[in-house]
């Protein structure tokens, strides 16, 4: 299996600290964004390699936090234990001519030629839940298979991915920021592609699809292939503006 990570975003909500600085590097606790996921990802003996897919705009820094990574440990193999990381510059230099993440999706598969199965994360998140155990439960049943969390929030399910779910956790329904959310179930931007369904990504983009945010592919998906959902139980911090950095911050004892 192998990871995507899409990080070619510009964060405009965190403006100007991310002017000319990319979100997933911003520190929280001592470390980036970022790093938080790959110390994570490394324990996962299912993955062989994680990519992660910036712009040209931030591809030098990228490169200079896996040097700096690189050089904390006594050989350089030792930063990434099992897991090789590859980050790549989708050439885009501005919001506005960006690719989208499923335009980035779709660049790393085709740049790496990828055949396997696939994990896409966003990288501006810092995740308190097992990735290990959304794995397993694809493992167990090998279709597409998104992430979903009880969000007791009704204006914070508007501004994500919202699904329905039958007694087995197949996706019923899936709306990407619906005006009337249609459950308590939000979709967090972590999902599974088995291989098989891998051409999807290129059709749903020949198709006119959105290619902006990951949810879109999805909400597509479900119509075409059975569609599954892993239940989280663990907490998701999300860093998407000022306040929720300060409170990333915060809950980490930098702030109080």
């Amino acid at each position: 299996m192998k990871a995507i990570i899409l990080a070619a975003g510009y964060a405009t909500r965190l403006y100007p600290l991310t002017k000319n600085f990319p979100k997933p590097l911003l520190e929280v606790g001592g470390q980036t964004i970022l790093d938080y996921l790959i110390d994570q990802l490394k324990t996962i003996p299912e993955l062989d390699h994680a990519y992660i897919i910036t712009n040209a705009r931030f591809h030098e820094h990228f490169t200079n936090w896996a040097q700096n990574r690189a050089a904390q440990a006594q050989e350089s193999e030792q930063a990434h234990v099992g897991l090789r990381t590859d980050i790549l510059d989708d050439g885009t230099t501005s919001n506005d001519d960006r690719l989208g993440a499923i335009g980035d999706l779709q660049y790393v598969i085709q740049a790496r030629d990828i055949h396997d199965d696939i994990l896409v994360l966003a990288a501006d998140n810092i995740i308190k839940f097992s990735l290990q155990t959304f794995i397993n439960t694809f493992k167990n049943n090998p279709a597409p298979h998104i992430t979903v969390r009880s969000n007791p929030d009704v204006d914070d399910r508007k501004r994500r991915g919202n699904v329905r779910l039958d007694e087995n956790n197949q996706v019923l329904e899936f709306i990407e920021k619906p005006e009337k959310p249609i459950s308590e179930w939000s979709v967090p931007p972590f999902y599974i592609y088995p291989n098989a369904v891998l051409p999807r990504i290129n059709e749903y983009l020949d198709n006119g699809g959105n290619p902006d945010a990951p949810g879109h592919l999805m909400e597509w998906l479900h119509k075409e292939e059975t569609v599954f959902a892993h239940k989280i139980e663990g907490e998701i911090i999300d860093i998407g503006n000022h306040e929720s950095l300060a409170e990333a911050r915060r809950i980490f004892g930098e702030e109080q």
